[in-house]
């Protein structure tokens, strides 16, 4: 498979990961949510990545999904004390985490692939020069596998909780009622979102997941 051809699948299947649960989060009048966790998640790459010394570690996909459901928990205690909006707790939340791994970046992981133009930008171009290689063989580009199966976890878990995904979304109270956990409901999309947000960041970088 030529290069171009890899290039234009992993753009085609990070756009429809990050379509799946971006969906839900306008519907839910959170567009603003997934900037922030897009956002702060790059405070957990790096500080899984200073813990493990590995780019390739699974830590760094788990340190970046416990800081953006940390962000969420912080939206929502802001929000609670009622002297703020959610918009006006995302909008403190997320710089003040995000200015923290820029600073991280910077003074100490400068001359490492963690770098602001690569998390910031990506380079989709370069994604084929990452390959996947079971026993030795070749089977194509990474991007292509980690996403394919992230977008695949998307749209089983959208099967599988459309209905109370759906109920949660529109009336919250009602699914209480009915038996179901809005809270619940809420961190699950919000660890999708960063979990699709750590796998597309590599290839296409932060500017363009959130687009």
């Amino acid at each position: 498979m030529s290069p171009q051809i890899e290039i234009q699948i992993i753009a085609v299947i990070v756009a429809i990961a990050c379509s799946i649960p971006g969906v839900f989060l306008v519907l839910r009048k959170m567009a603003m949510m997934s900037d922030a966790i897009t956002h702060t998640i790059l405070l957990g790459i790096i500080i899984g990545f200073f813990i493990v010394h590995n780019l390739n570690s699974p830590f760094l996909i788990i340190g970046a999904t416990l800081m953006g459901l940390f962000t969420v928990y912080m939206v929502e205690l802001l929000t609670r004390t009622r002297l703020v909006s959610e918009d006006s707790a995302i909008g403190i939340v997320f710089p003040f985490l995000f200015s923290i791994a820029i600073i991280l970046i910077t003074r100490y992981a400068g001359n490492v692939h963690i770098d602001i133009d690569s998390v910031l930008l990506g380079e989709l171009a370069f994604a084929p020069f990452n390959r996947l290689r079971i026993f030795g063989v070749d089977i194509g580009a990474k991007g292509i596998y980690s996403m394919g199966i992230i977008l695949l976890i998307n749209l089983g878990l959208i099967w599988i909780f459309f209905k109370e995904i759906k109920i949660v979304i529109f009336d919250s109270e009602l699914a209480a009622v009915l038996g179901f956990s809005p809270v619940l409901i809420q961190y699950g999309l919000m660890t999708m979102v960063s979990v699709t947000t750590v796998g597309a960041f590599e290839a296409v970088g932060s500017i363009l997941v959130i687009a």
